[in-house]
């Protein structure tokens, strides 16, 4: 049991160990960048195995809706895409750092605390991408709550969804326009 928990607490602080950092603008520009963060979520997975009672959480987490339209994404301002997104990332950290503050689990607390890291890592990258005339914010957009979870891993997994799904749509979305200048002041 007790080497379970050491495992678990090792995966969890090296998962989040400084690494090379680049730019936001790497995080739009460089598929890789994106997947490397993701990578970050896979590992939660992971070590949510080493810790008994995890999955079970003490409070719903209110979780937003995450499903992309085609149709309706094309038809948005990439202001109210941006929008869209960082008020979904709000939404999960609002829910992680309440139900966390309610946990009485050593290792879940480690692993909601990795959550919490990774999605103020998103935040970040997402509140400093610059959109000319932006003037959107997330209650703007109105971001919609679709379900209350009571399982940690199906809020790792929705998660996950919401960063392959609209936050990779965004990134495509700026990519052309946003990766074009970054290529043109590396090349001067």
């Amino acid at each position: 049991m007790a080497s379970s928990r050491l495992l678990l607490l090792i995966g969890v602080i090296s998962s989040h160990l400084p690494e090379v950092q680049g730019k936001p603008i790497d995080f739009w520009c460089k598929d890789h960048a994106r997947k490397s963060m993701e990578t970050k979520l896979e590992t939660l997975k992971k070590n949510m195995a080493h810790c008994n009672g995890s999955d079970s959480l003490p409070s719903p987490v209110q979780l937003p809706c995450i499903g992309v339209l085609k149709k309706d994404w094309e038809n948005k301002t990439l202001q109210h895409k941006r929008a869209e997104v960082m008020g979904a990332l709000q939404v999960f950290q609002e829910g992680v750092q309440g139900v966390s503050k309610k946990t009485t689990v050593g290792c879940q607390t480690q692993l909601l605390r990795g959550l919490e890291l990774i999605i103020k890592n998103h935040l970040v990258i997402v509140r400093t991408l610059l959109i000319q005339n932006d003037t959107v914010t997330p209650s703007d957009s109105a971001v919609q709550h679709c379900s209350n979870q009571t399982n940690l891993n199906e809020v790792l997994k929705q998660y996950g969804c919401l960063l392959r799904g609209k936050l990779t749509h965004l990134a495509k979305d700026v990519q052309d326009s946003l990766c074009k200048v970054e290529d043109m002041t590396i090349n001067t």
